[in-house]
């Protein structure tokens, strides 16, 4: 049997669970006070903050599968910001349905 990461072992505790979600809040309120400063804080924080978030909270994870649903265009950005499997998945089935749709048609 594998063994357990630290981080998976630590995660399976309900206090480091709410402690890393309340992490993830505050680096996602942090990244748009820092957005100003130079460098790409913005893109780093957020999206850091977003994964921590969704990772730790059944909660946030139903929050953005509705925001996706919502706004499939933004959600279409974090989810490359956060490089998500979902994404790429998302992105091949895309792919493959546009290269069927243009393969059956006959000298349109």
């Amino acid at each position: 049997m594998a063994k357990r990461s630290l981080y998976q072992r630590l995660r399976s505790n309900a206090q480091v669970r709410l402690a890393l979600f309340l992490l993830g809040l505050l680096l996602m309120v942090a990244a748009p006070l820092l957005g100003p400063l130079p460098g790409p804080g913005f893109i780093i924080l957020f999206p850091a903050g977003l994964m921590l978030a969704l990772q730790n909270s059944a909660w946030a994870k139903r929050v953005y599968v509705r925001f996706k649903r919502r706004h499939p265009r933004y959600a279409g950005w974090m989810d490359r910001l956060m490089r998500r499997v979902s994404a790429a998945r998302k992105r091949e089935r895309e792919a493959l349905a546009a290269d069927s749709h243009g393969k059956g048609r006959d000298g349109d």
